[in-house]
């Protein structure tokens, strides 16, 4: 068994709310559209904009923003008014407004941990939002390296733990997205402790790696602490 040295976190939905809030702008952007269209699955087409937009605007608030409008214009045929489009937007800029809530126990094992292992944080999507993010969470001390990156694939994670790592064998990841924070850091081979959350956007599902030798899965941070000396001694 390696000896495990360095933790890397998700962000979102890991140490902190988000998926939350962009559920709430997407049943305002519902709502501003309910005087021009009633097709029932309004939230499923913007979805799939969003999801076909990735390629071009990637991940985050502004490619959501855009994929909004495009919806908009669309399921109305274009008859959706000026204003409606503004407040779509201004819904949109919303999101860069939020509060940073962090989730339960995260405090408590980041401090558990820091003393015991170097920690690092890997985020995806807008640049600025994510450290904005990093910023108003109060987390960013706790971390030795943060990497923000446009996608999380398995040569993303080769490059972040080849210069941030003494080896992806030495590696932990945990996330709260099988597809992103997962899968990839298994392919790379490092470890990987699943701990999901209530929201997920669905592009983020995967089919659980149940029996791979180097995944686990927990159901709060509180309880990553004892599992890696647990996976130490083993």
């Amino acid at each position: 068994m390696p000896r495990i040295t360095t933790i890397a976190f998700d962000a979102d939905d890991t140490l902190w709310q988000n998926e939350h809030f962009f559920r709430l702008t997407e049943q305002r952007f519902a709502d501003l559209l309910a005087d021009y269209t009633d097709i029932p699955d309004l939230k499923d087409r913007l979805i799939a904009s969003v999801t076909r937009n990735l390629s071009f605007y990637g991940f985050g608030m502004k490619g959501f923003a855009l994929s909004m409008v495009e919806t908009a214009l669309e399921v109305t045929e274009h008859r959706v008014p000026g204003r409606v489009i503004a407040e779509i937007l201004a819904a949109g800029r919303e999101l860069l407004s939020y509060p940073i809530e962090t989730l339960p126990y995260v405090d408590q094992a980041l401090g558990d941990l820091q003393d015991r292992y170097r920690l690092i944080l890997v985020t995806k999507g807008d640049v600025f939002d994510q450290e904005r993010k990093v910023a108003a969470s109060g987390l960013a001390e706790y971390f030795a390296a943060i990497e923000i990156v446009s996608d999380k694939t398995r040569a993303a994670y080769e490059r972040i733990f080849s210069q941030h790592t003494e080896g992806a064998g030495h590696t932990v990841m945990v996330g709260n997205s099988l597809r992103s924070d997962i899968i990839p850091a298994l392919e790379a081979g490092a470890f990987a402790v699943y701990v999901p959350h209530d929201l997920t956007w669905s592009y983020e599902h995967a089919e659980e790696p149940a029996d791979h030798p180097r995944y686990a899965r927990l159901e709060h941070l509180g309880q990553l602490p004892p599992h890696l000396l647990d996976l130490q001694h083993r």
